[in-house]
């Protein structure tokens, strides 16, 4: 190294500090190309609540705020300095980033800012909401890639709007006091939801020496990150595979059964919600009868389709004749080789094989109306 182009004569150091300050330089450009500017992630001080924590674990998930610095306060000249602000401010400013829920006039749904996407989700935003809205895609994608999941186009778009139903809408609409109930008042209280969990790790009024707030806050952060993680890996790993399979199931229903009503999923797995909404989607409503799926028991179920995920009552029951009635009895009453067993309400039955259970789908499809009652 000659004197003109040496450490020393660069940074008019001593030599040997020189160095070490030029090695570290050239290895950080070297490394990381452009040195990172650290960003600032502004929030509200004092005490804190779900959905500014979840905004905040959200925000640090993308690639440009993963290392930025949570600012909490209420001070407008620092807020102002900070690269997005959310929960404060009293502003909803996407170029400015901005996204606050709390000024008069704020009445922003799911449904108002991504109308084409989800029409019927009116559950006014949080801070949650508004960044889940905005950012949610990025936001999945790069929670999954860190599991090394790579989500297809399809996929993703399937699990922005799963999560936002399954996980961030309940926090929308506890942090802007919607009621569960229209009208009365429910005969108890959750007081275990993710919210209210959050809300304890606020120091209560007679703690003596409680934690420095910002600390409680990353608790915070970190609650509610853990869950939100969960949900995403869970939605991507089961709730869309099993949507998958559903899905093939009414595509394919006409090659298993020419009139389409009755389906077979190829794996057994949680099928009444998908079905009735890629029922909506596919143009097919109130079509499909009975789903056949294998049993663990290595046997086969017919199942009715219920008219709501969470109902017992069913478009079409299993045959009236039958209901009750269990092995040889009930293979003779039906006449189908097999039959192990029919519920007493005719919403579910079995048979050793999928050809009996076929068969007794059918059947219970041609009886007479006053049969299925």
């Amino acid at each position: 190294m000659n004197s003109a182009t040496s450490p020393a004569n660069l940074f008019k150091i001593p030599l040997k500090a020189a160095e070490l300050v030029w090695n570290g330089f050239t290895t950080m450009v070297s490394e990381n190309k452009i040195p990172r500017i650290l960003k600032r992630i502004g929030t509200h001080s004092g005490v804190f609540h779900c959905d500014e924590a979840l905004a905040c674990f959200m925000l640090k998930q993308l690639p440009d705020y993963e290392d930025a610095e949570i600012i909490r306060t209420r001070n407008s000249d620092i807020l102002n300095t900070c690269d997005i602000v959310v929960d404060v401010g009293g502003d909803y400013d996407v170029e400015r980033n901005r996204f606050d829920h709390h000024q008069r006039g704020f009445e922003h749904t799911f449904s108002t800012i991504l109308p084409n996407i989800a029409s019927n989700k009116t559950i006014k935003l949080s801070s949650a909401g508004l960044i889940y809205v905005h950012y949610g895609m990025e936001i999945i994608s790069a929670v999954l890639k860190k599991m090394n999941h790579t989500p297809t186009t399809e996929c993703l778009k399937g699990l922005f709007l799963a999560v936002y139903e399954g996980f961030v809408e309940e926090l929308d609409a506890i942090d802007n006091g919607i009621p569960m109930y229209a009208d009365g008042h429910p005969k108890y209280r959750i007081n275990t939801h993710l919210s209210a969990r959050v809300h304890r790790l606020n120091p209560e009024w007679n703690t003596k020496n409680p934690e420095p707030a910002d600390e409680l806050f990353k608790k915070a952060m970190d609650l509610v990150g853990n869950e939100f993680t969960e949900k995403v890996v869970e939605t991507a790993t089961v709730w869309w595979p099993a949507r998958d399979i559903v899905k093939s199931a009414i595509l394919n229903r006409k090659t298993f059964y020419p009139s389409g009503e009755i389906i077979k999923l190829e794996e057994r797995c949680p099928w009444k919600d998908h079905l009735l909404s890629l029922e909506e989607e596919l143009g097919v409503n109130g079509e499909i009868k009975f789903v056949i799926f294998h049993d663990p028991s290595d046997s086969w179920r017919i199942q009715g389709i219920p008219v709501q995920p969470d109902s017992f009552i069913c478009r079409v029951f299993l045959h009236k004749n039958w209901r009750g009635e269990r092995d040889e009895q009930l293979q003779q009453i039906s006449g189908v080789e097999g039959a192990i067993f029919c519920h007493s309400t005719g919403f579910i039955g079995g048979n050793k094989t999928m050809e009996g259970s076929l068969k007794m789908a059918i059947k219970s499809l041609e009886a007479a109306v006053i049969d299925r009652d």
